[in-house]
């Protein structure tokens, strides 16, 4: 019999639900996964491929599912001891799920296609009706689920459009290299940290700035139907929590704004919210909400106020240092403010 699999370590599953099965006839029923998330009608089915077992007795469980909920995050761990296919039927999938294998091997079958992935390898699915999986013997993986909707939605905020259709991810996996290989490392935290009843996965604050995070790497790092898309542009790599910072800043930018109140309204934290502007906008927060403040300050003065409200403006925005405002204005936008009030008065007669 099988039993070379390494057992998953009953101390990580603290935290998890889990249900055990030491009798065939048990390997079947209905998945609480999905429904950890949204309501769902989703069953899985698990029964072992070897029909000769069907009616045996194993005095120690032959397969194990350990699942928990955060946010909108699933984590589950999977152990077969013995080769199983696992058949879903119901309604449409509400998840991405992204599959890694510590032991064995998966192969995924889904509208009569199939892919298999191998120890180190991993799979990503969408759940739903005409989706199988057939595990090897001495089965060890981990999978984490993430809301469609979410993902969807993080990805029109990269493109800035609309999706013409659903996103779809290429079935097979490579872990070996680039962004792939960084997002293998963070579904790894994610199942570390969901682990530790004080983790992660505990904080709300936290656990946004990782969704952020994963979801942005799941975008750039595995295969789908709008990879192409996203490469062309530098917008595409752009986090979520970058945009909700500058909604914010330009919502508040005559108010007094502190990076503390950004990168709460950001859902990261302080710290994070530096990294990612560095990265993705070439600046500090600090700079991009001076460069906001700059382009509402022009596109007031642009609608030709009068030139004595100059001073008006800029402090409306800010800017309580006259000579500094305008040399910032000049070199941003190539004219004096007053020279701005001008053009738009003579454009307007």
């Amino acid at each position: 019999m099988p039993m070379t699999a390494p057992a998953i370590d009953p101390a990580r599953l603290a935290t998890f639900n889990v249900v055990r099965a030491s009798d065939p006839g048990g390997v079947d029923g209905t998945s609480r996964v999905s429904e950890r998330v949204a309501k769902s009608s989703r069953i899985y089915r698990y029964q072992l491929q070897n029909s000769a077992l069907w009616r045996m007795q194993f005095d120690r469980p032959i397969f194990t599912l350990a699942t928990r909920g955060a946010g909108s995050i699933i984590a589950s761990y999977a152990d077969s001891r013995f080769a199983t296919e696992v058949s879903i039927d119901g309604d449409e999938g509400g998840l991405f799920c992204f599959t890694t294998l510590l032991h064995g091997h998966t192969t995924l079958i889904h509208n009569g296609d199939s892919t298999t992935a191998t120890e180190g390898g991993g799979l990503a699915l969408r759940p739903g009706p005409g989706t199988r999986l057939l595990t090897s013997d001495d089965n060890v993986r981990t999978n984490v689920f993430f809301k469609v909707a979410e993902v969807e939605d993080a990805l029109e905020h990269m493109l800035d459009e609309r999706l013409r259709g659903p996103l779809e991810f290429r079935p097979n996996l490579d872990w070996s290299s680039g962004l792939a290989a960084s997002l293998k490392c963070q579904l790894d935290l994610v199942m570390h940290e969901f682990a530790r009843p004080d983790g992660v996965a505990s904080n709300p604050a936290a656990l946004a700035s990782m969704t952020d995070l994963l979801i942005s790497l799941v975008l750039r790092g595995a295969p789908h139907n709008y990879a192409d898309r996203l490469d062309r542009g530098p917008a595409g790599a752009v986090p979520a929590y970058i945009r909700r910072a500058e909604d914010f800043m330009r919502a508040n930018c005559t108010e007094p704004v502190r990076m503390a109140h950004v990168a709460a309204a950001a859902g990261c934290s302080v710290r994070t919210l530096g990294a990612v502007f560095r990265q993705f906008r070439g600046k500090t927060p600090l700079g991009a909400l001076h460069a906001i403040r700059l382009e509402q300050a022009h596109a007031v003065l642009s609608l030709g106020a009068a030139d004595a409200s100059v001073a008006t403006v800029a402090r409306r925005y800010g800017f309580t240092n006259a000579a500094r405002f305008t040399s910032a204005f000049r070199r941003r936008f190539g004219k004096t403010p007053s020279e701005a009030v001008q053009r738009a008065s003579l454009a307007s007669s």
